[in-house]
């Protein structure tokens, strides 16, 4: 983590300050919301989150607008790429331009896209979407998941974050309850982010497998991934700075 420019004035003996553990989502559709947002969490949060939906709306041009807003902190270009692995390579190289400092791919097209995408992605830190956090148990069959061999999503979470690890990818995305096991299985270098990010008493919404930010990073995640808490807080910044709080219970327990 010591090679991202935007934890350098931040880090304390090697570690980062809880906040910078925060990845807030953009999960709005204009440019003028997402300029607005980055500018008044900047230093309350160390990463933001690009998804498809700023993405298709605003294009590339958004991901310089945010980060001249917040030129201290991260950007998560969160498209979940999913395609064949030249056209991978070439949407990498793309990101890289950019200067993502993460994007996520799918893992479940096997470590040939993963290959590509971390051949292709230069300075950006690929991390490998496991199983989407709108997933239940219920769903695999449904997908075409063999449940006699993957019976919950902690089982495959474990087997798409082995092929993502033997294919170079920084780390992966899964949920908080998957976070330990993969923690366990993988060790401290192997990067976790976690959605799903809930406070006590939230709404759960579109969301199967959902953890508090205290629950999250207590099972093991290195970032959590944090939209509504914060940004449909009456108060986002005393939101976000409780959610910190929370992360550093966890970090000192």
């Amino acid at each position: 983590l010591s090679g991202f420019p935007f934890f350098v004035s931040s880090c304390k003996d090697g570690q980062m300050e809880a906040k910078q553990r925060i990845i807030f989502a953009l999960d709005v559709q204009t440019l003028k919301e997402a300029e607005s947002l980055a500018a008044l969490l900047k230093d309350h949060v160390g990463v933001f989150k690009i998804g498809l939906e700023l993405f298709v709306a605003c294009g590339p041009s958004v991901v310089e607008a945010v980060r001249k807003n917040a030129p201290h902190c991260g950007i998560f270009l969160d498209l979940k790429l999913h395609d064949i692995p030249e056209t991978i390579k070439g949407a990498m190289k793309s990101a890289s331009t950019l200067g993502a400092d993460f994007v996520t791919v799918h893992t479940n097209d096997g470590s040939a896209l993963l290959k590509a995408a971390v051949e292709a992605g230069g300075a950006s830190k690929i991390l490998g979407v496991t199983v989407l956090t709108s997933l239940s148990a219920d769903a695999l069959k449904e997908a075409g998941i063999d449940i006699t061999k993957f019976k919950d999503p902690s089982d495959l979470v474990l087997q798409r974050a082995s092929v993502a690890r033997m294919a170079g990818c920084a780390g992966i995305v899964c949920s908080a309850e998957e976070a330990a096991l993969v923690r366990k299985e993988f060790g401290p270098d192997f990067l976790i982010v976690t959605p799903g990010i809930r406070s006590e008493g939230d709404a759960i919404g579109d969301q199967k497998r959902v953890a508090t930010p205290y629950e999250a990073i207590r099972n093991g995640a290195d970032y959590i991934v944090v939209g509504r808490p914060i940004r449909k807080a009456p108060d986002p910044i005393k939101a976000a700075e409780k959610i910190a709080a929370d992360i550093e219970r966890a970090l000192k327990e």
